[in-house]
């Protein structure tokens, strides 16, 4: 069994700076590195998922009345019944009534924040892709009319916002995510098992993490996610460094957890030993999501946000289906 390394997994902590600011239609969506200099988080979110749903044609799903949301402008098509009468007696004009819909999904967006998520080599930090990931989920979901809540942790839950479809969402998420930095160590498995007990409704799990952990600990709690009925996509985070082993020269390699103590290595040396460990420790964690029926989806901070926004919509069209 793997076990967590305070350095295997770890490589030198450096950023380049982009070398200017574009605007929202010169940055290239498949390159989150760019994206990331075109505004705040809110900007880029809208951006990503509207290049994203360009000629896909993504309706809302809509479902039964619980509790009134907000109107919107009729349209040839929708259901007679949900017409505001008593707004169309005021205005003359047909409004519908929309809904938050008690089927309809409930996302919840586990985002880490530990201290290994802020590593960032010739890319943006793990974090920072997260976290740009994290707010272009949550306005699709939105956008999609499911509810979307989330959780921030690192050492303990930082914070800890219920589903909603309401418009302040958004925003709301948007706020929190900036205001996220990389805190401490964590083991995921012992955060997240204190997380479980307290979701009440069946809910859609996104967790975005590096996943530096035991995949034991880990699988324990994902498999609690799912035996209690939760659904669960994994999105495997990690910069394309630690996936390759680029490092050519004599390198000091520090543990972005706990700084104080770095480590000089020759990478010739360190590299198959390395690459044969990151290769099990990945290969584990799809076999160990496989067997409970968890979503694993491993991206590098180099991969586009489209990609993870499609393993999104694929899984959740299945569960969908599968509560129908």
């Amino acid at each position: 069994m793997l076990r967590r390394s305070r350095h295997h997994h770890r490589v030198g902590l450096w950023k380049l700076p982009l070398n200017r600011t574009m605007n929202s239609t010169e940055a290239p969506l498949h390159d989150p590195t760019a994206l990331a200099g075109i505004g705040n988080l809110e900007v880029v979110a809208k951006r990503i998922v509207e290049g994203f749903m360009m000629g896909q044609h993504l309706s809302p799903y809509k479902g039964s009345s619980v509790e009134f949301v907000e109107h919107r402008q009729y349209h040839p098509g929708d259901e007679v019944r949900h017409i505001d009468w008593r707004a169309y007696g005021k205005t003359g004009r047909h409004f519908i009534k929309e809904y938050e819909d008690e089927t309809n999904l409930r996302c919840r967006l586990l985002i880490d924040c530990s201290g290994s998520m802020g590593y960032a080599g010739k890319t943006l930090s793990k974090f920072a892709y997260a976290r740009q990931l994290a707010a272009a989920l949550g306005y699709l979901l939105l956008q999609q009319r499911d509810a979307v809540g989330w959780v921030t942790f690192d050492t303990r839950i930082r914070e800890n916002v219920e589903p909603s479809v309401k418009p302040q969402a958004f925003p709301q998420l948007v706020a929190s995510l900036a205001a996220a930095e990389p805190g401490g160590e964590t083991g995921l498995g012992q955060v997240l098992e204190r997380f479980v007990p307290t979701l009440q409704r069946r809910s859609f799990i996104v967790l975005l993490s590096d996943c530096f952990d035991d995949p034991e600990a880990l699988s324990r709690v994902l498999r609690q996610f799912r035996h209690a009925r939760h659904e669960v996509l994994l999105f495997h985070i990690v910069a394309p460094e630690e996936e390759e082993f680029p490092f050519s020269r004599p390198t000091q390699f520090r543990d972005l957890e706990q700084a104080q103590h770095p480590q000089l290595v020759d990478p010739h040396r360190l590299r198959a030993h390395y690459l044969a460990k990151f290769n099990k420790f990945r290969e584990e964690l799809r076999r160990l999501s496989s067997g409970i029926g968890v979503d694993y989806c491993p991206f590098t901070t180099a991969d586009p946000y489209a990609k993870a926004l499609g393993a999104y919509l694929d899984a959740r069209a299945r569960m969908t289906k599968g509560r129908r």
